[in-house]
């Protein structure tokens, strides 16, 4: 076991430094106590196994939150064993209450800085996020605007298209046209060819027939 006393100043009354001392005997299994001084510093008194009372001296030279350790003194004694559990020893009613409600100031003060810091960041990233959404959404209308070019371009090349088939139509419907002119030509043709050709054919046998007078042959 070992025992000692410690003076620890610097930024320590008004900050919730007693009850972070109590906070790290109690950890560690350390009894004593801690109590403010009248000079502004704290003195605490520990004992506990060796280790543990150099970590527990260690732990509680700190900066942090409102805490600012900046010195601390430190003599060793005899363990005497008189304490069971580590406590805080208060003082009169009035300066209790004003150390205490010291210390809720400034930690309410710190937590409205953070609520503030926050607000702020949110309002910043919300701008940010508004920003980026705006580029989108002219990203999205240029694309849209490209769509609708493009769907132009679709519909003029559909006219053309539908200009091309009606154009084809006509040629083919001018072609079967042609094909029922020309089998009516052939057919009048033929009906023409057939009507010389019995002609012919009946000057001829007229002829024979005279030649075959003259000869005797009939």
């Amino acid at each position: 076991m070992k025992r000692a006393i410690l003076i620890a100043k610097g930024k320590v009354q008004k900050v919730g430094y007693r009850d972070f001392v109590q906070d790290n005997a109690r950890e560690l299994e350390i009894t004593g106590y801690v109590e403010n001084l009248e000079d502004g510093n704290v003195k605490i008194v520990c004992e506990g196994k060796k280790p543990k009372i150099g970590d527990f001296i260690r732990g509680i030279k700190v900066k942090k939150a409102f805490i600012d350790v900046v010195e601390t003194s430190v003599e060793y004694e005899e363990p005497t064993g008189e304490f069971k559990v580590f406590k805080i020893k208060y003082g009169e009613v009035a300066e209790e209450l004003g150390d205490r409600l010291g210390a809720a100031l400034l930690y309410m003060g710190a937590t409205n800085q953070k609520i503030d810091a926050g607000r702020a960041e949110n309002k910043q990233g919300f701008g940010m996020l508004a920003g980026k959404m705006d580029k989108m959404l002219e990203k999205q209308d240029g694309m849209l605007e490209k769509q609708d070019g493009m769907l132009g371009k679709q519909d003029g090349m559909l006219e053309k298209q539908d200009e091309t088939i009606g154009a084809i139509r006509e040629v083919s419907e001018k072609i079967d046209g042609g094909k029922e002119e020309i089998v009516m030509e052939i057919g009048s043709l033929r009906e023409d060819l057939r009507s010389y050709m019995e002609n012919k054919f009946a000057i001829i046998e007229h002829e024979i027939e005279g030649i075959k007078a003259k000869i005797g042959m009939m």
